[in-house]
């Protein structure tokens, strides 16, 4: 694959844009496609304005693509209705150009695990609105493949964190309080195992992962540094923050009384499990092939911090 193949990434969230960040580091051509097509990126990087949910527009925007890179993620409480949708217009637009088509995938589709470690073989199991949505999505990213439709490769992570990631388990109501010497804000039992995957990462892992003709067909779960309890990953963020941990943590009953009046924790409260058992991400499938790029846990906080620092609340 060389430097002027074309790299088309639907999604300018927290996962695309760490993609692009890769692609850039690389020399890479870049296309990246927003819903409004406005805002500002690297010199070099070409923003488009399209609907991922519109194949007519997938097929335009990926003329000449070498890999397509599915990023997107739609309003929390309207997954089951918007995702497939997007799903299916940048496949039909990944496979019109040809490309290889990288999907980025949550933990969602496994459902309850009872403690036990997440690898790609886990079955996928899921009762909530949520998971059964991903698990149909993640079936049919699979079936065109094998089909012959269009080349795919699934990446899965966990929880994320990192620059520009707010709306997250370990995003803005843990890192901003961390900051401002405040509580921060949890789901579950904080005192369980619980792996989070930094956003570089994932940006490392998907452009990895479409480079490599041998990851294709398959689903890799993405490296990231070791798995600790929620409270642990928290004292080491307002350790380095200068302030001492403060937690306020909701319990299921508590965010279903909540969820009466607030659709995103009512949405949350399906699958607050996660966080009330131990939620164990296995990536040694990934690391034996590609290797361990996963950053340390207290480097990966402190490049969190700095960004939060340097973009204050609003």
């Amino acid at each position: 694959m060389s430097n002027n193949d074309l790299h088309v990434i639907f999604g300018t969230g927290p996962v695309g844009m760490a993609v692009m960040e890769e692609l850039l580091s690389k020399g890479k051509r870049i296309r990246l496609i927003s819903q409004r097509g406005k805002g500002l990126v690297p010199a070099g990087v070409e923003l488009r304005k399209g609907e991922a949910g519109d194949p007519r527009q997938t097929t335009e925007l990926c003329q000449g693509a070498a890999v397509v890179y599915n990023c997107t993620n739609p309003p929390y409480t309207m997954w089951p209705e918007i995702f497939p949708v997007l799903q299916h217009g940048v496949m039909e637009g990944a496979s019109a150009a040809g490309a290889k088509l990288v999907v980025m995938e949550n933990l969602y589709m496994y459902g309850l695990t009872r403690g036990k470690p997440m690898t790609e073989n886990t079955p996928m199991q899921a009762r909530d609105r949520k998971g059964m949505t991903r698990a149909r999505m993640a079936m049919e990213i699979l079936e065109a493949h094998k089909s012959g439709k269009v080349r795919t490769v699934s990446a899965r992570a966990s929880d994320f964190y990192g620059p520009r990631v707010l709306a997250s388990a370990m995003g803005e109501r843990v890192f901003y309080p961390a900051l401002a010497n405040s509580a921060a804000q949890v789901l579950g039992n904080p005192d369980m195992l619980h792996t989070y995957t930094f956003i570089k990462d994932i940006g490392k892992a998907l452009v990895i992962l479409g480079e490599r003709e041998e990851a294709l067909g398959q689903t890799w779960h993405i490296p990231g540094a070791q798995t600790v309890t929620t409270r642990q990953f928290i004292e080491m963020v307002y350790k380095q923050a200068g302030n001492e941990i403060r937690i306020k943590a909701a319990s299921k009953l508590m965010a279903t009384v909540i969820g009466m009046f607030n659709p995103t924790l009512r949405e949350l409260a399906e699958i607050i499990y996660q966080f009330e058992q131990p939620f164990i991400l296995d990536h040694s499938k990934y690391v034996k092939k590609f290797g361990d790029h996963s950053t340390p846990l207290p480097e990966a906080i402190r490049i969190t911090l700095d960004w939060f620092r340097q973009n204050p609340v609003k």
